[in-house]
């Protein structure tokens, strides 16, 4: 396992092959895409076809460093969790914290867990001066998950036709 980051009770990981099933029930369930703006896989040929064409980037400061969503896996078991990672988002010159999970490991720490390990591979590996989290106003858990991940309100923005909160969290905050 191409280990990318390592928490107290998580991996996270490049997407593999075998993932495909999992990420087609994990957009395929109307709580966990309700907020997101993205349209559910149409088929598991779909779900497959966007991990062998998932790319992961780099930042301009550091192109020799791949970032993008990562598998979160429980390492007690091997059980996918969902996704969570950084994203480079090129027109806004930015580092952008995302995550979904399968809806019966909400209200775990989970997406906290992993959003932390996030920001400080951000920080520290990738030398990055500030990350930032995007949500609808309605998601009011994924906005208490920035929260916890330490980050502050920023500003409005529209999400997916939606009101959205913008929040950042600045290294050596």
């Amino acid at each position: 396992m191409n280990v990318i980051i390592e928490t107290d009770r998580l991996f996270l990981r490049q997407f593999i092959a075998d993932d495909a099933i999992e990420l087609f029930n994990l957009n395929n369930d109307p709580d966990v895409v309700k907020y997101t703006g993205d349209k559910p896989f149409r088929d598991l040929r779909e779900a497959q076809q966007f991990v062998n064409d998932y790319s992961y980037s780099s930042i301009p400061s550091n192109p020799n460093t791949p970032i993008g969503r990562w598998a979160v896996i429980r390492k007690s078991d091997n059980t996918f969790i969902g996704w969570c990672g950084l994203k480079f988002v090129e027109k806004l010159n930015e580092i952008d914290l995302g995550f979904r999970l399968h809806k019966i490991f909400w209200g775990q720490g989970v997406a906290t867990e992993a959003g932390i390990g996030c920001l400080d591979f951000g920080f520290h590996k990738l030398k990055v001066r500030e990350i930032v989290g995007r949500s609808m106003k309605e998601n009011l858990a994924s906005i208490r998950v920035l929260e916890k991940c330490g980050m502050k309100y920023r500003n409005d923005f529209v999400f997916a036709e939606h009101p959205g909160a913008c929040f950042v969290i600045i290294r050596n905050e």
